[in-house]
């Protein structure tokens, strides 16, 4: 590009490009103070006629002429880009400018331009309709702007956006125009006229429906979120009084008291398990059987079930015999008394014993010893069979924490069900834990061969007593009760009895796998709180009048 003009293409030069400024006048035009070559000063050419066919000019003036002739030939096109760009609305550096009449870019040295090669060719510049040449930057005023109209007001006001305005490139029957453009640029300036109002009101509902949705979320959320404090941290939902009416409620064994706050909630009981857990305050409530009405407050609950008279329980008290536990059964049952005693008869088999017990045709009664001493839901509607299987599958919970055929080797007996038989011993001779652990040697050293004090018998009242279903500290004389001729009779055989003679309990359980180390094979209870050990007879006897001694001070 020379100093005489630009060459084809777009060069920035309007104030809206971003890189008016940096060029000067035209992209060429040196700043204020500088020389327009870079810092060198313009070489001058002496002034020489010419001779021009018949007349002399001056070729400097001539050059400088032409000069003037394609500066301003430049700016008409730059000037017609400039007026063509704001026509369109906005100024696009991405386009050719616009040459007049067709013409193609200025040729600076080829000597084609108007008024140069021919000087009878006509000056673009000089017409009348010509746009005047661009004024230099430090001479330009801002272009006048033509007044808005009432249309031009009303459609800067409205929204622009298609999900607002509408405007996107279909008429009202939804169909697409075949000249968006022409639309804009005023042919279809009518047609928006027209549909206006309709387009306004369908957007108006477009709008409302986004506000709808929008506020129905933001309600949900500020109810659930409610709802997730409320509770959390809010007061517990909760009944007043002592509601109505009855209902029957298991808590199974080792609930908490949420779980058990749950379970009330869902029999309707309580309104809901925060107030129940609030009233209990962490106050402990047994497994079983509960007879509550319904719509209790949290407190009124806690307190019903703290009352013994509200569960509907049956706590099998360790040491009892079957006999009692199958009273108890269907006394809760309120079925006819027996039924419990022929099922467990007639149902051994399937309650769920192990495979181990039964083992001896003597027994008397296959579940004795495997009802184990707990606390069981009894109560009306359920049948004898099942509650059988809860007692039977937690005595089996319980024995097989341990490996019975194995600790029956270690401790010199035959099967497992002789621990049992062992330890219900145990439970029936002693009263307490230190007891237990004595009797229980007690048992071993005379189940021992070399036994010459008993020479084998065990001679324990508490088999008299199974077989006669009593249960009396004197039971007789020794030599009458060796007359009692009964599989179970200690007096008479030597060795265990068939079966255990009771349900004994953990502790008693405990004693039976390990009894305390020493030389007894006597004691007798003087009375329910002491009890007396002894190596031989002769302290024995000593032993026994003591406990005639205290029969007397109590009158018996």
């Amino acid at each position: 590009m020379t100093e005489y003009g630009r060459g084809s293409g777009s060069e920035p030069w309007h104030p809206e490009d971003p890189l008016y400024g940096d060029q000067g006048w035209g992209g060429q035009q040196a700043a204020a103070g500088q020389t327009p070559y870079g810092g060198q000063p313009q070489q001058q050419y002496p002034q020489q006629p010419q001779q021009y066919g018949n007349q002399q000019q001056d070729p400097y003036q001539q050059q400088q002429q032409y000069n003037q002739q394609q500066q301003q030939q430049y700016d008409q096109q730059q000037q017609q880009q400039y007026n063509q760009q704001q026509y369109n609305g906005g100024w696009d550096t991405g386009q050719q400018p616009a040459m007049p009449y067709g013409a193609g870019p200025a040729d600076t040295y080829g000597g084609q331009q108007p008024g140069y090669a021919n000087p009878q060719e006509a000056d673009y510049y000089a017409t009348p309709e010509a746009y005047p040449p661009p004024q230099p930057p430090g001479r330009r005023q801002a272009q006048p702007q033509p007044a808005p109209t009432d249309w031009d007001a009303e459609a800067q006001q409205e929204e622009t956006h298609p999900f607002f305005t509408g405007d996107d490139d279909r008429d009202d029957d939804g169909e697409y125009d075949d000249d968006p453009g022409e639309s804009r640029r005023g042919g279809g300036r009518e047609r928006r006229g027209k549909a206006k109002t309709k387009k306004k009101s369908r957007n108006g509902c477009a709008c409302l429906v986004v506000s709808l949705v929008l506020a129905g979320g933001l309600g949900g959320a500020g109810y659930f979120g409610y709802q997730f404090w409320h509770e959390r941290f809010g007061p517990a939902e909760d009944y007043a009084g002592a509601g109505t009416g009855q209902t029957q409620v298991e808590i199974p064994k080792g609930a908490g008291l949420l779980e058990i706050g749950n379970i009330l909630k869902t029999a309707g009981v309580v309104k809901s398990a925060g107030a129940f857990v609030a009233a209990a305050d962490g106050k402990g409530i047994q497994a079983g059987v509960y007879l509550l009405p319904k719509g209790m407050s949290g407190k009124n609950a806690v307190a019903r079930m703290l009352d013994p008279a509200s569960r509907n329980n049956l706590m099998v008290i360790p040491g009892k015999r079957n006999s009692w536990v199958y009273e108890q059964i269907d006394a809760r049952l309120g079925i006819k008394a027996g039924t419990t005693k022929a099922v467990a008869k007639a149902k051994a088999k399937t309650l769920g014993l192990p495979e181990w017990a039964n083992d001896n045709k003597n027994i008397k009664d296959p579940l004795e010893g495997f009802l184990y001493p707990a606390t069981y839901p009894v109560a009306k509607g359920m049948k004898p069979e099942a509650v059988l299987q809860k007692m039977v599958a937690q005595a089996n919970k319980e024995f097989d924490k341990k490996d019975l055929k194995a600790e029956a080797a270690r401790l010199g007996l035959k099967t497992p069900l002789q621990v049992i038989t062992v330890a219900s011993l145990v439970q029936a001779e002693g009263k307490y834990k230190h007891d237990f652990d004595k009797v229980s040697r007690v048992v071993y050293n005379r189940l021992k061969p070399n036994n010459a004090e008993t020479v084998g018998r065990l001679e324990f009242d508490s088999t008299i007593n199974y077989i006669k279903s009593e249960s009396k500290l004197d039971t007789g004389a020794v030599d009458d009760l060796r007359q009692i001729k009964d599989p179970y009779n200690t007096y008479d055989i030597k060795g265990l009895p068939p079966g255990p003679i009771g349900n004994p309990g953990l502790d008693a359980f405990g004693s039976a796998l390990n009894p305390t180390p020493g030389p007894w094979y006597y004691f007798v209870s003087i009375t329910e709180d002491k009890t007396l050990f002894a190596v031989t007879n002769a302290e024995h006897e000593r032993n026994r009048r003591k406990y005639e001694e205290q029969q007397e001070k109590n009158g018996q």
